[in-house]
């Protein structure tokens, strides 16, 4: 049994159909769970609850930890480490795998130019402090032998069906209105960006690889260093609209959170737009020889399947 914690997400819903490659018993479980796959097995439950995430993971080989809460710190310092806690202990009394599908908050602003699976970590934003709790809290049980268990970590996401995707919220969608794509503090700084279907697919591999355990993996992302102008420019030419852009800065990012909620989360996570952010996947790709989606590919998916 595969078991997905947080299985109607953007990346829990592609898991799903990857897993089937591995596994004909898959079970799904949210709090309103839905079915990708004719045999998927159904499991509604509120994860916050101990007593229902435990029934969850009773009967599973490999747990995938694929929760998404509210975009809110009060929320992740409230939810997150209790939710950690008692997945490790579910797992562990049911002897279970498990596979904890990450980002990459945690790591020091300085190495934000060329991250790797060693890069420091020292987060620079309350939200990353809560990341770098729990994949602590997750670590040292691994390291202390009591679980078997890796750490899938990404970086930000683009990918078609994906709306809570930056470049779809803020280019895609804004060139299909006519409007001028909108970008954070610099669009000439590198940013990386992880293709969807790549994180599920690497996700599956790595659940069902032995030997991908009790370490952590940066999930498949393009080697091309891109700036934001870049990337805006690929959505323009693949969409036949005039090439413009409008840069945010922090000063009124600050104002529009007075009348835009999710932008009152925004401002402690503009590091990572005001410098050089490239994801280096070089170990995954290495390992398994998987060639992740390139910009141009996976814009032009973005684009077809938007329209």
């Amino acid at each position: 049994m595969q078991t997905i914690l947080g299985a109607n997400g953007t990346i829990g819903s592609l898991l799903a159909k990857e897993l089937t490659a591995y596994s004909d018993r898959i079970r799904l479980v949210s709090r309103n769970p839905k079915k990708v796959n004719e045999t998927d097995e159904l499991f509604p439950a509120d994860l916050t609850d101990i007593s229902q995430l435990d029934k969850a993971v009773k009967g599973s080989d490999v747990v995938y930890l694929l929760v998404g809460f509210d975009y809110k710190l009060k929320v992740w310092q409230e939810k997150w480490p209790p939710l950690m806690r008692a997945t490790i202990d579910a797992c562990i009394k049911h002897n279970a795998k498990l596979v904890f599908f990450d980002n990459m908050y945690l790591y020091d602003k300085t190495a934000l130019s060329h991250m790797t699976e060693s890069s420091a970590i020292n987060p620079p934003s309350e939200k990353g402090k809560v990341r770098r709790a729990i994949a602590e809290m997750l670590m040292d049980d691994v390291k202390a032998g009591h679980l078997k268990a890796l750490i899938a970590r990404s970086a930000d996401f683009y990918g078609p069906d994906n709306d809570k995707s930056f470049l779809t919220e803020v280019v895609f969608k804004n060139f299909m209105k006519g409007k001028r794509a909108n970008w954070f503090m610099s669009a000439d700084k590198i940013h990386s960006f992880t293709y969807t279907p790549d994180a599920a697919k690497a996700t599956a591999i790595l659940g069902n690889s032995e030997n991908a355990y009790n370490q952590v993996w940066h999930l498949p992302t393009d080697a091309a260093k891109l700036t934001g102008r870049e990337i805006i420019s690929l959505f323009a030419t693949k969409m036949n609209v005039k090439n413009k852009v409008f840069v945010i800065p922090m000063w009124l990012l600050k104002g529009m959170g007075f009348f835009v909620p999710l932008l009152r989360e925004m401002p402690e996570m503009m590091y990572q737009y005001d410098r050089d952010y490239f994801f280096d996947s070089s170990k995954f790709a290495n390992t398994f020889h998987f060639r992740a989606t390139s910009y141009t590919e996976g814009i032009r998916e973005i684009v077809e399947n938007g329209r």
